[in-house]
């Protein structure tokens, strides 16, 4: 699978595999490629960042994307996960243990996922608000959109933290995911 046929899922309104942390990835990939655009175009002359960091900008978010379609998969295949452990057999104490064990193993997989995503999210919003009021003028609305983007990318990724968290029963892990959500969430 790759990110075009996440993207065919996330729109299909029949399909149950494929959320909002996929989406939100997603998302986060198209900011990349909009503020990217901007710094292409803030190239000519030096509006408050330099052409060659603009530049060295706009190669960052080439890998920023490129990362972000990847997650754009590992969150849908992290949901997958979580669905199977769901599956497993639970008619005896030791399958329920077990089931039980894969669950929350399960749970750190859905959580670590949009995680990774929310932090790739945050750094390109972060680069986004840089650039702003310091880039071509023409392109602003681009660049406000990517900003808005990113936002919506790092904040849905959180979201998918904070509902796969209820399934993690490792309390370092939790403190872990606690602390990453409080720091990545972006108001």
């Amino acid at each position: 699978m790759n990110y075009i046929d996440v993207l065919d899922l996330i729109l299909d309104t029949d399909d149950v595999t494929v959320g909002g942390g996929s989406a939100s990835a997603l998302a986060g990939a198209t900011a990349c490629g909009l503020i990217g655009m901007v710094c292409k175009l803030s190239t000519k002359k030096d509006y408050g960042v330099a052409p060659e960091a603009q530049l060295a900008y706009a190669v960052e978010l080439e890998e920023l994307r490129e990362q972000l379609l990847a997650g754009v998969v590992t969150d849908a295949n992290a949901y997958g996960v979580i669905r199977d452990a769901y599956k497993l057999p639970k008619e005896t104490d030791e399958e329920k243990a077990a089931r039980a064990q894969a669950i929350a193993n399960a749970g750190i997989v859905g959580a670590t996922a949009p995680m990774e995503n929310a932090t790739l999210c945050h750094r390109v919003y972060h680069i986004g608000l840089a650039l702003v009021n310091q880039s071509n003028p023409n392109c602003h609305s681009d660049l406000i959109i990517g900003c808005e983007l990113a936002k919506i990318g790092a904040n849905g990724c959180v979201m998918n933290i904070e509902a796969n968290l209820s399934l993690v029963k490792d309390q370092e892990k939790i403190n872990a995911f606690n602390a990453a959500i409080t720091e990545l969430k972006i108001s």
